[in-house]
């Protein structure tokens, strides 16, 4: 009932026809809090989410990176004959004309038209599924490569600084909140075991060559929504779109597309590399990005894939050492399980990284021959 009390205050004050009494939770993010709205006019339903202001601790300027993002690929999309009601978010005004509202107990709120006929995977079965969902992301990429790097707010400092992490799990360790440092020292071997090449995109004289792009920096394959047909129709979840390397996005998918189990999978040994699914995300991937990406960022596409489960995992065991006060979890010892099934999954892409990256090469190479 507490959700339905902020629910009916809040949706008065957005430019909609929602019915209030329709909603129902919606999604599984670790972050905020999605609702799923009926329509009470004939038109599309709507998507209400309280945004976790605690983690999104400045909801205008992000709000305005949404703006800039949305309305930007709208014109894109219309420029290349599509139809950017579907293929792109699109955020509903306040009655003030601003695009949040905040409630009278100080949470910050936001709404969407939902978008029907759609579905999207945690777990992706089918290389027609992985390839849809590496053009969806390729080509979101190439529509922002013309925005210049600098534009964007930096909504989480740091967010993909594998050092800033790492200082965060010393931190983390030093004071010990919730006194479980000591039950987790396998897990912090492994941490220590890939702590220096991991910090490859903090080296000037490693990342000279590549430019800083405005990336998604948040590519489970859950954020492509397809249509019934299992085809790319629009990437969501757009609140950490800022300025970042092309690989952490590539990363970030590979760590959710090709893992054969979910991200937090209990028997480590259900965790394998689907390969099928990496080549065919390649493929989709590099059809779009392979027109704006330079020969650096190609080259740099595999150490984000290592660096992404890295990175994640980190983050879910300083998550559980502090006693688990970031990451939404269903029961006791669930960061650290996430934890374990991303370090598992860093040993697999690891053992198999040198072939991974030789067919991200050739595949460039193919395109490269295509375009010229």
């Amino acid at each position: 009932m507490q959700s339905f009390k902020y629910i009916a205050e809040v949706v008065p004050h957005f430019k909609c026809t929602a019915d209030a009494g329709s909603y129902k939770p919606y999604g599984s993010g670790h972050i905020n809090d999605t609702f799923f709205l009926k329509n009470l006019a004939e038109g599309s339903d709507y998507l209400l989410q309280r945004i976790n202001h605690h983690i999104f601790t400045n909801v205008e300027k992000l709000t305005e990176n949404m703006q800039k993002v949305t309305e930007h690929l709208k014109l894109k999309v219309i420029s290349n004959g599509g139809d950017p009601m579907t293929e792109v978010m699109t955020l509903i005004p306040t009655n003030s004309g601003k695009y949040f509202y905040q409630d009278s107990d100080g949470n910050y709120w936001r709404m969407f038209f939902f978008l029907g006929n759609t579905k999207s995977y945690d777990l992706v079965k089918l290389p027609k599924q992985a390839y849809e969902g590496g053009k969806a992301f390729g080509k979101f990429q190439a529509m922002l490569s013309d925005i210049p790097a600098g534009e964007m707010f930096e909504v989480i400092p740091d967010f993909h600084n594998i050092q800033h992490r790492l200082r965060q799990l010393n931190d983390a360790i030093s004071k010990d909140m919730a006194g479980r440092v000591s039950s987790v020292k396998p897990e912090l071997d492994i941490v220590r075991k890939y702590a220096e090449p991991m910090q490859y995109f903090q080296q000037p004289d490693k990342v000279n060559a590549l430019p800083k792009r405005v990336i998604h920096n948040d590519t489970k394959f859950n954020n492509v929504l397809l249509n019934q047909n299992d085809e790319a129709q629009c990437v969501i979840d757009l609140e950490t779109v800022m300025d970042g390397y092309v690989a952490y996005d590539f990363g970030d998918a590979i760590r959710t597309i090709i893992n054969t189990s979910t991200e937090d999978e209990a028997d480590l040994s259900k965790i394998q590399l689907n390969m099928p699914l990496f080549d065919a995300y390649v493929q989709g991937y590099l059809r779009e990005a392979s027109k704006f990406l330079t020969d650096a960022e190609v080259r740099s596409l595999m150490k984000g894939a290592l660096l992404l489960p890295y990175m994640q995992a980190v983050r879910f065991l300083t998550d559980h050492i502090n006693g688990d006060v970031y990451f939404k979890t269903k029961f006791e010892g669930h960061n650290l399980q996430r934890a374990r099934a991303q370090f598992q999954l860093l040993k697999m892409l690891d053992a198999n990284a040198e072939a991974m990256n030789a067919t991200i090469l050739n595949e460039m190479a193919g395109y490269k021959t295509a375009h010229y």
